[in-house]
């Protein structure tokens, strides 16, 4: 088998597992495999990814122009191309839309919480891409301000994002986005998501190299741009102070007349204090 036929029929395996698991629907969704320096492989628009065949992939050089394949080439390929040129390292991409995961995106929560020590391992924090048409040169551009740091992002009002040196690894990337999701959505329906401390993000985090996973940039827990603020260096991701008390969130306020206790960050208290102070303008 040839790498051009091992990377279609990954495609076709990828896109199967994406729809057994509901994180695609009709033919939403894309994938994408960069083949070499000039050419990149990619699913065609209007086929259901559960049903894919490998004669059906398209070919197209980086500039999304068609090189070979019957039909045309995904509608979003704008948005892979720009992880391609903005991650040297990337060559596969997953775009799905994961229930859970795009719930968070639709609500506009970012999933940047220390919650799971096996995602501030393998992803760091996963931020949100703002809204934008699909299709056109504007989501590229949200994408663009999160790719060289992050492997994994939420898309607003649109689904999620993987990318990795392998098409398997871009999906198993996907896998992790949806489960973080869901356990972090059981988590605040319970009533609190009690956080890691900074010291263990910043354990865990060198433990990436004994694990053998790399990662794009460094975790920080406060908000860090390079110059400009177009381009995050860092993944930022949400911890208390060692000695801080632990963050919980009710999923509902408590009822009238009840002494149930509240609990809030330092940040979340000033971040109230802020709103208040501008309600009084």
């Amino acid at each position: 088998m040839t790498p051009d036929d091992q990377a279609r029929a990954d495609i076709v395996e990828v896109g199967r597992r994406l729809w057994e698991r509901g994180f695609v629907a009709s033919n939403d969704g894309n994938i994408s495999v960069r083949l070499d320096e000039r050419r990149l492989m990619t699913t065609p628009k209007n086929v259901s990814k559960g049903f894919m065949t490998a004669d059906m992939m398209v070919i197209t050089d980086l500039d999304g122009r068609k090189i070979a394949g019957d039909r045309d080439p995904s509608s979003e390929i704008k948005m892979h191309l720009e992880v391609y040129r903005n991650r040297p390292d990337a060559r596969a991409v997953v775009h799905a839309h994961p229930p859970t995961a795009t719930g968070f995106a639709v609500a506009g929560i970012a999933l940047d919480r220390a919650v799971l020590a096996e995602v501030i391992t393998t992803l760091g924090s996963i931020p949100i891409a703002e809204y934008a048409t699909p299709s056109t040169e504007e989501l590229p551009a949200a994408v663009r301000k999160y790719v060289k740091a992050h492997d994994g992002l939420l898309l607003a009002n649109h689904g999620a994002l993987a990318l990795a040196g392998d098409v398997m690894s871009a999906y198993y990337r996907m896998e992790t986005i949806e489960h973080f999701a869901k356990i972090s959505l059981v988590a605040r329906t319970l009533g609190r998501e009690n956080l890691l401390s900074r010291g263990e993000v910043d354990r865990l985090q060198g433990l990436r190299g004994m694990y053998g996973i790399a990662s794009p940039a460094p975790i920080c827990t406060d908000e860090t741009t390079v110059a400009g603020g177009d381009q995050r260096d860092c993944q930022v991701v949400q911890a208390p102070l060692s000695g801080e008390r632990l963050v919980a969130h009710t999923s509902q306020p408590p009822p009238t007349g009840t002494d149930a206790e509240i609990r809030l960050t330092y940040r979340e208290l000033t971040a109230l204090i802020e709103d208040a102070v501008r309600q009084l303008k």
